[in-house]
């Protein structure tokens, strides 16, 4: 039998490069980035941005939680890259449900082209428990400010099969488990001081809004100890779905995967761009339509 992972107090937050890279927005630091994390490589060891905070400090991100421990504040991760699990925790098996496997992998930072205040540009690689390089990718975040109550975040992910092959990308939900649990992509684990409100411009609630595929979806929430904010998500690829959790913890996922595999073609880069308002104060639909309105016109 395979033995439980150790306790997320086994691993550190901080990176291996030394001080870990922020991001500043007006002067003022609204993420860091850990980059090289010390965890059990049964919580999915990736880079990921924690904490994110808006402009007047309220924290609007979780890492380690106790729920689930390989949820690390914004970052990318698929539960089923060609078989290996780059998300962290049990795998969804079929016909047996969540199982721990010693099936994970590592999504591994291999070295920056820029770094400023405002951007961090690096190379990482996807690799499986052996080492062997599944994915090659680009990854650039940028930080800019939307106003003086909000900022804009944005990540773009360039993934290149390295396998000389087609690399397919799966989820619970194409492993078989019902109930829409297709996660796997961008994800930020958010955090709440009881349940948050989900809505698109023509949904609201997780249940109504959880596979769906607007062009916007914005999570309004209150931090522990007070601090109201808003996500806009934004940035769906072709074939993306919304992955949503408001009742169980606070989640967003751009999912890759969500009902239907999806493939990093052999020669054929996959492209991605996921752009976040963080806003302070939570934001009605109108409110959100004219933020982005003023994003698209600037």
């Amino acid at each position: 039998m395979t033995a439980e992972p150790r306790s997320a107090a086994a691993g550190s937050r901080r990176g291996g490069d030394g001080a870990e890279p922020r991001l500043v927005v007006g002067g003022a630091e609204v993420a860091r980035y850990v980059v090289r994390p010390d965890l059990d490589p049964r919580h999915g060891p990736r880079p990921y941005l924690h904490p994110v905070r808006t402009r007047a400090g309220t924290p609007v991100t979780d890492a380690l939680p106790a729920d689930h421990v390989w949820h690390l504040g914004v970052s990318l991760a698929v539960q089923d890259v060609d078989g290996v699990n780059l998300w962290g925790g049990r795998t969804y098996v079929r016909g047996t449900g969540y199982t721990w496997r010693d099936d994970h992998g590592v999504i591994a930072h291999t070295g920056w082209r820029e770094r400023a205040a405002d951007r961090l540009d690096h190379d990482l690689e996807w690799r499986d428990r052996h080492g062997r390089v599944l994915l090659r990718e680009h990854r650039r975040i940028t930080a800019a400010p939307a106003g003086d109550d909000a900022w804009w975040l944005d990540l773009s992910a360039t993934l290149t099969a390295a396998t000389g092959a087609d690399v397919h990308l799966g989820s619970p939900a194409t492993n078989g488990r019902p109930g829409g649990a297709g996660y796997g992509g961008f994800f930020w684990r958010a955090v709440a001081d009881g349940e948050p409100l989900v809505r698109t411009a023509e949904a609201e609630g997780e249940e109504a809004v959880n596979g769906s595929a607007a062009p916007w979806l914005a999570l309004s929430a209150t931090a522990p100890g007070g601090g109201a904010y808003t996500l806009v998500f934004t940035g769906l690829g072709p074939g993306d779905r919304w992955f949503v959790r408001t009742a169980m913890y606070p989640g967003v996922c751009v999912a890759y995967a969500f009902d239907s595999p999806a493939v990093v073609a052999a020669g054929q880069p996959r492209r991605n761009r996921h752009r976040v308002l963080v806003a302070d104060g939570h934001l009605d639909p109108v409110e959100v339509a004219a933020r982005l309105d003023a994003a698209v016109t600037r």
